[in-house]
């Protein structure tokens, strides 16, 4: 059953990004991102040379090769067993870090950890987080760990997915107490990510203080898992949640300044998504949808070249813009416009967000 479940949702979130899919009917406007209302202010003299650009990436206490990471998608069947060996394989190759999917079925059923250690096989010294939801018990979180051998442990906050998921959880009262259990129980750092529903402020500032190390937003505009378990139904009830939450630029607003250092990841679609991202306070940034899209159309090279090609352009804006590093994003010139200004104002975010940006 949770292979079944597993394999249905490889399908509905690539089935979300075939062509047609993420765009409205004939003749009316494309969805709208949120990304597209940040924007960097242009100054012509502001750019430096190329080879003093490194993407080489400082948070939080961890050192990665770049500010691009490789999450969490899946795991538990057959199938999905063979997509985490091709996306470890592209991470080793570009020197991604990569998350696992959920390993509940690990836990449920220890025959389906062949389905998860090739992330760790075929990536033996790259970063890798295990990925695990907050009814785990502090015993479990260890023995994720432990298959992995992970360098740090992501806890999936998904009370949307779980509502509108027919077989889902309905008790989410313990989820605080749990991750303080886990926190305090592994020796890895803790990472705390949302599914594409977003992290608010309020919710960073209550990770701090359970021992959470790193918050990642993991806003709306990518894989919408409302979408995809209303599909799962027998009886679509819930397609008015498709959409629900903070987008990713919204989070990081709200975010910033609450406690904990933020990776930032859902709905981003390019490397100018990757480098407003970091602009507004992300120490890294993950994609999921279009990577997944990309190795299910094309295969593993297809894949390592699209990643290759992100952190070309990624370095080539950097050096337009004059930042050295990833971090140095966050002293670029940014203006907000639209609805995502008009978000920050409300909330009463005028002086909490990234140094250089204006409403």
């Amino acid at each position: 059953m949770t292979a079944h479940r597993k394999d249905e949702h490889v399908q509905l979130a690539h089935a979300q990004y075939a062509p047609g899919n993420r765009t409205a009917p004939p003749g009316a406007p494309p969805p709208a991102s949120q990304f597209d209302e940040v924007h960097f202010v242009h100054h012509a003299l502001a750019g430096t040379d190329r080879e003093k650009v490194s993407l080489e990436t400082r948070f939080a206490g961890l050192h990665w090769p770049v500010p691009l990471y490789i999450n969490a998608m899946t795991g538990g069947s057959a199938k999905t067993g063979e997509i985490n060996r091709d996306l470890a394989i592209a991470a080793r190759e570009t020197g991604l870090p990569i998350a696992t999917g959920s390993m509940s079925p690990y836990l449920k059923d220890p025959g389906t950890a062949p389905t998860f250690t090739p992330v760790r096989r075929e990536h033996p010294d790259g970063f890798v987080l295990a990925n695990l939801n907050a009814t785990a018990t502090p015993e479990q979180a260890r023995r994720a760990v432990g298959l992995l051998r992970a360098d740090a442990l992501q806890i999936h906050l998904n009370t949307v997915q779980e509502t509108v998921m027919p077989e889902g959880d309905r008790s989410f009262g313990h989820w605080a107490s749990g991750i303080e259990r886990i926190v305090s129980a592994v020796e890895v750092p803790v990472i705390v990510k949302e599914v594409g529903f977003g992290l608010s402020g309020r919710t960073v500032r209550e990770l701090a203080s359970l021992g959470v190390r790193i918050a990642d937003v993991a806003g709306s505009g990518g894989t919408d898992f409302a979408r995809i378990e209303n599909g799962r139904r027998s009886r679509p009830d819930y397609a008015y949640l498709e959409g629900w939450g903070l987008s990713t630029p919204a989070a990081l607003l709200d975010a910033r300044g609450c406690g904990l250092p933020l990776l930032a990841s859902g709905g981003v679609r390019h490397p100018l998504d990757v480098a407003r991202a970091l602009a507004l306070g992300a120490g890294a940034v993950g994609a999921s949808g279009p990577y997944l899209t990309t190795l299910l159309d094309g295969g593993v090279d297809a894949l390592v070249r699209h990643i290759t090609t992100w952190l070309d352009q990624l370095t080539a804006l950097m050096t337009l813009l004059g930042a050295h590093s990833p971090a140095e994003l966050a002293d670029c010139d940014v203006l907000l416009s639209g609805s995502l200004r008009e978000f920050r104002l409300d909330r009463g975010l005028t002086t909490a967000a990234a140094k250089g940006v204006t409403v």
